[in-house]
């Protein structure tokens, strides 16, 4: 697959992000709305009433500051996921997202543990180490681009601060980890330009002749000798003179 067909944008990618922040939204909505407190639907470590928080979990939020916090970097995180690496976007969500959910659940405190945060290590860890295992310069770009945005965030795997679920960020930067050395995926064929091909010959290279045995550049090149050109001329007389 060549480049441009690979790194091809197309509007369904929007789709899966928009949904993820836009049900975050409506479940904080509809938690004010009515008044209501859903917390109970978060992950509670190493309880069977806790293992359904696995998937309710991303969509619940302490309040709107912390829901909003969420909502960008979760946007553009799952979109760089979807552009970059559409063929296992939807393997890479399900099970970052489950994997993610249950070390939070094997491994947190007795507390309920809500937020998108998870969710949104697991898809910076596995972009980044992706980019990085992949070597492929246009996601080795996006891994540095992930740096720079996010780096901050890893401190925040450790218990630096009090009330955040530090073991929900933990848990989704291990499984991002994981799943950035476990999933395979094809990358798009690099474009190879006329000295790296086989039967490359520098002698026949229109740029290298500008260049002598010293290295010293040539502006105007030697014309080449015009062949020999013989002309014949074959005399028919007209209507006329052969009258």
């Amino acid at each position: 697959m060549q480049e441009e067909n690979y790194f091809k944008f197309s509007i369904e990618q929007l789709l899966p992000p928009f949904l993820m922040v836009f049900s975050a939204w409506v479940v904080f909505w509809v938690e004010i709305k009515w008044g209501v407190n859903l917390n109970f639907l978060g992950v509670y470590p190493r309880t069977l009433e806790g293992l359904g928080g696995i998937f309710c979990s991303p969509f619940i939020h302490g309040s709107v500051e912390h829901l909003f916090n969420n909502s960008l970097p979760l946007f553009i995180l799952s979109l760089a996921l979807f552009y970059f690496y559409k063929e296992k976007a939807w393997h890479v969500l399900f099970i970052g997202w489950l994997v993610t959910g249950i070390l939070t659940w094997l491994l947190g405190r007795p507390s309920y543990h809500i937020g998108a945060s998870g969710l949104i290590y697991m898809l910076a860890s596995f972009i980044f180490f992706k980019g990085v295992f992949q070597k492929y310069y246009r996601l080795v770009a996006l891994s540095l681009t992930v740096v720079f945005i996010y780096g901050s965030m890893l401190w925040y795997i450790f218990p630096v601060e009090e009330g955040i679920s530090w073991e929900g960020h933990l848990s989704g930067f291990l499984s991002g980890l994981v799943l950035a050395k476990l999933v395979t995926m094809r990358l798009p064929e690099k474009k190879k330009y006329d000295w790296e091909k086989e039967d490359y010959n520098e002698e026949e290279d229109e740029f290298l002749q500008h260049f002598d045995a010293d290295g010293n550049f040539i502006e105007k090149l030697a014309e080449e000798p015009l062949s020999e050109i013989s002309i014949n001329y074959e005399y028919k007389p007209n209507k006329e003179e052969a009258d």
